[in-house]
């Protein structure tokens, strides 16, 4: 415990960091080569498709084992669902989460970054399908995209 408190730290000045880092990134993008832009597309499309079905699986195995579990604990009787409260408060959410995000990041996305990034995104979008389409292998024989 002694030797702890002589110990010195390093402080992190985290006020230094750009907080629009996608701007940084991927601002310049837009002026580069088409190669580059389809490679780094489809590179970030690909590694999303990858994750999404990955984490896809757990998340909905988890999803569903929840509601399994909480239909089950309310018809034995353990828990009770106020269920018109529920979709009322559900409602209400979804609209208020509607209003700030049309608020907030009305067609910025596609507005900015698609019109400015066109390659780069069709890209993403390729091989994003193409990554889906080898991880979960659909039908008996496997499929491939041509890439």
């Amino acid at each position: 415990m002694a030797s702890d408190e002589n110990e010195e730290f390093e402080v992190l000045d985290l006020t230094s960091i750009d907080r629009n880092w996608i701007n940084r990134v991927f601002g310049d993008l837009s002026r580069q080569s088409v190669a580059k832009q389809v490679a780094i597309g489809g590179a970030s499309g690909w590694v999303s498709g990858y994750l999404f079905v990955k984490v896809g699986k757990a998340a909905a195995a988890s999803l569903g084992a929840t509601i399994l579990i909480l239909q089950i604990a309310q018809h034995k009787g353990y828990i009770k669902i106020n269920w018109n409260r529920l979709n009322s408060e559900m409602e209400t959410a979804r609209r208020e989460i509607e209003r700030r995000a049309r608020r907030n990041y009305g067609g910025v996305i596609q507005n900015i970054f698609l019109r400015n990034n066109v390659f780069v995104a069709g890209g993403f979008f390729v091989f994003l399908i193409c990554a889906i389409k080898k991880v979960i292998k659909l039908g008996s024989e496997e499929k491939y995209c041509i890439f």
